[in-house]
């Protein structure tokens, strides 16, 4: 029976107070902006293994994370190195590489790593000439 009369006596309380609130005044004067200065995001470095390379993007895998996968394209000021790596056979796959980059972004700003030199192709093998049996 007591725990009725507090509940009674808590809901009477609660209607009390929702009634006797008093409104709240709207904002009539109108005010300046407040102003908000972004900052960009600092750029961090990648450590990531190659996995696929060439002159528009480069895939690579994280080396602390291997199920973490990125793919980058190229900033303007890393367009020269890119095309430096390329010619001198660019990244395979598997190879170290660091890449710079602003964390949220798809933009490659640095890459630095060494490239394995690209596979020499092997000639094909030449089956040797059998004499043709003389008849």
């Amino acid at each position: 029976m007591k725990s009725y009369r507090n509940l009674g006596f808590l809901v009477a309380l609660a209607l009390a107070a929702m009634i006797s609130g008093a409104p709240v005044a709207a904002q009539t004067a109108v005010s300046s902006p407040i102003v908000v200065q972004q900052t960009s995001p600092k750029p961090i470095w990648l450590k990531a293994e190659v996995i696929h390379f060439d002159s528009n993007i480069i895939m690579v895998r994280e080396v602390n994370d291997e199920r973490m996968i990125h793919t980058f394209t190229y900033a303007a000021s890393a367009q020269s190195q890119v095309q430096k790596a390329l010619n001198a056979g660019g990244y395979q796959y598997g190879d170290k590489v660091k890449i710079r980059y602003k964390q949220g972004q798809t933009v490659a700003l640095a890459i630095h790593g060494k490239w394995s030199k690209p596979p020499k192709p092997t000639p094909a093998p030449v089956a040797p000439i059998k004499p043709h049996p003389a008849s």
